[in-house]
């Protein structure tokens, strides 16, 4: 089997791993999310507004800190939600489990195991 066969083969067993399918119903949940939509969407116009008036040669601090406020504001209310949560949960899962399995084709390509010696006693487990 070719490389790249091998490669469609792992990707569609990756597809159907629980993990990859949880993450696919976070970002379903997290875009169908009308209020969460809406603090982005908030959040975004700021961040715009802000770095406008940052640029002013004149610039007015009680404008930029009413904006950083709304700023700060908006990013809590976006990360408390519970489907922004959830997708960055479920992202961490897949994105330890695609290290964990492009450390498992170093391995193979190398012949080194992740972690392996360092040749520093003290950050040894104990010899092999």
């Amino acid at each position: 089997m070719e490389i790249f066969e091998l490669a469609a083969e792992l990707g569609k067993k990756l597809k159907d791993d629980p993990r990859l399918v949880a993450l696919e119903e976070a970002k379903a949940a997290y875009e169908k999310d009308p209020q969460l939509q809406k603090y982005m969407l908030e959040y975004d116009v700021q961040q715009k507004a802000m770095q406008r008036e940052v640029a002013k040669p004149e610039r007015d601090m009680l404008f930029i800190e009413t904006i950083q406020k709304r700023i700060d504001d908006l990013y809590k209310l976006i990360t408390e939600n519970p489907a922004f949560a959830e997708l960055n949960r479920t992202q961490a899962e897949v994105n330890d489990l695609m290290n964990r399995v492009n450390q498992t084709i170093m391995t193979q390509i190398t012949g080194e195991e992740p972690g392996g010696c360092t040749h520093n006693c003290s950050t040894c487990g104990g010899c092999h």
